[in-house]
């Protein structure tokens, strides 16, 4: 590739990136990357009506949370400052004066309620909506007298005969009936501009090589095509990305994964989880790999490897992922993510800080298993108080069935045994040793009664290893609970 690539992303500050924009983000800047060229970051803030405050903040901090950094932007600066849509608005109107001028754009005095009329009407004839024209054919003379007191926009006047053609990157060549299209606006009567007029002023003055988006911008592709032509400018390269759909193949929700960025980080998600996760809707390194890093991103990505088939957001994906990269977190840094996470949801009652010998010896063991870090505090809330979490007696017998007062010899038989070893004793292989024991005193095997301890110890039929949370809890607190939990049932049969 012998030009110098660079890619931007134009976010609106409507509300909270989710997860189909930053995919977004993440494509053009891995292109940037990959090829030695630039990312921009421009904030599209013309829609003045649906500015939500503080959307730029969380649209930089998602970004950075990525560890997607931006060349050239509203807080960095760069030669084609300003990077906020609302500072331009001198060169929207340029643009539209000289459209104007050539002819391809006019003034339209159309009022709201003429403009819902109109579609009234279309809507009611089953005609396909689109404004009608009425303005297109006023002498420009009698236009520019009357908007000297007359609101009024400013329409582009699309081409009504022939095709327009879009050679897109992922999707080859699409060509559009001129004659289905309709004639836009352009900049509207409070002087800001529409999406259309202003994403071709800036990608041309930003001199961006390749404009990345969502496959939902491709029925627009006539209309900016158009205007690259009726300025005399050299159009982008368009890349329209797949469509990213729920497990049901239906359209992203909220219900199916399309939520705040951010949320996934509140939820206890990595960055790094993400990145591979993102990457792989509508991308691959190749026909095998699933575990894609950062570097190999960087390193090797290309529109080329881009699919036009819609990709699958798949939560159960995202957490295998999600476990991986918990699993590659070196000891040291692990054990102060646990501590943070479990400090966030300790019960009220329990003293802080909490213990932190024993975080350091639960680490291991939640590293193995959990798949968030929002998994940490559910799983390790029950080392940090004297008793078991609060749980109704039937848990008891929730897995092994039948009456409450069958939890009684299981609950005998741990006493009996465990209560025989002294505490020095109180060791992972010799509690192991003491319940498997039980099997011959029960006549069943351990994976029929163990429920029944997880419940007692740690008050939930499964948690972290049984004989490695006993350890952890220590002889008293052990035992004491076992006897709690007799008693529970005892007093519910």
């Amino acid at each position: 590739m012998s030009e110098i690539v660079r890619t931007r992303y134009a976010p609106s500050p409507t509300g909270d990136p989710h997860v189909g924009n930053i995919r977004t983000a993440l494509f053009a800047w891995a292109l940037a990357r990959a090829t030695g060229g630039k990312f921009l970051l421009r904030i599209e803030d013309t829609d003045r009506n649906r500015l939500v405050p503080g959307s730029v903040d969380t649209i930089f901090e998602s970004l950075r949370w990525l560890g997607i950094e931006w060349d050239e932007g509203p807080d960095v600066g760069g030669p084609h400052a300003p990077y906020v849509q609302s500072e331009r608005l001198p060169l929207y109107r340029q643009a539209a004066d000289d459209l104007i001028a050539r002819g391809r754009a006019y003034r339209c005095f159309c009022t709201a309620e003429r403009l819902d009329q109109m579609r009234a009407a279309q809507a009611a004839a089953k005609q396909p909506p689109g404004y009608d024209g009425h303005c297109r054919e006023i002498p420009h003379a009698v236009s520019a007298e009357r908007a000297a007191s007359e609101p009024h926009t400013i329409r582009f006047k699309m081409r009504r005969e022939g095709v327009t053609v879009l050679d897109d990157l992922i999707r080859g060549r699409v060509t559009f009936e001129n004659a289905l299209q309709d004639d836009f606006v352009a900049l509207k009567s409070d002087g800001y501009p529409t999406y259309h007029l202003a994403l071709i002023v800036d990608d041309t003055a930003m001199q961006i090589t390749h404009a990345i988006r969502g496959e939902e911008w491709i029925s627009s592709a006539p209309k900016h095509l158009q205007l690259y032509e009726a300025l005399g400018l050299e159009p982008t390269k368009f890349a329209h990305l797949p469509l990213i759909m729920g497990p049901d193949h239906k359209k992203l929700s909220k219900r199916t994964g399309d939520t705040a960025l951010l949320d996934y980080r509140k939820n206890g998600y990595l960055p790094e989880a993400m990145i591979n996760f993102l990457a792989l809707l509508g991308w691959s390194l190749d026909a095998t790999t699933s575990i894609v890093s950062v570097d190999d991103l960087t390193r090797s990505f290309s529109l080329e490897r881009v699919v036009p088939n819609p990709a699958v957001f798949d939560i159960d994906r995202l957490n295998f992922l999600n476990g991986h990269y918990i699993r590659q977190i070196a000891p040291h840094a692990w054990v102060s993510t646990v501590t943070r996470w479990a400090e966030r949801t300790a019960p009220d009652d329990v003293a802080r800080p909490l213990d932190p010998a024993m975080l350091a010896k639960a680490a291991p063991l939640l590293q193995e298993r959990v798949a968030r870090l929002d998994e940490i505090g559910p799983q390790a809330a029950f080392l940090f108080g004297y008793e078991a979490p609060e749980y109704e007696p039937t848990a008891l017998v929730e897995k092994i069935g039948g009456p409450l007062n069958g939890a009684l010899p299981i609950l005998d038989a741990a006493l009996a045994a465990l209560d025989a070893l002294p505490g020095e004793g109180w060791t992972k292989d010799a509690i192991e040793a003491a319940i498997r024991g039980m099997e011959a005193t029960l006549g069943q095997k351990l994976r029929k009664f163990v429920s029944v301890l997880y419940v007692a110890a740690e008050g939930k039929p499964t948690g972290l290893p049984l004989f490695d949370s006993l350890e952890l809890l220590g002889r008293e607190r052990s035992l004491q609970r076992l006897r709690t939990a007799r008693a529970k049932a005892e007093h519910a049969a």
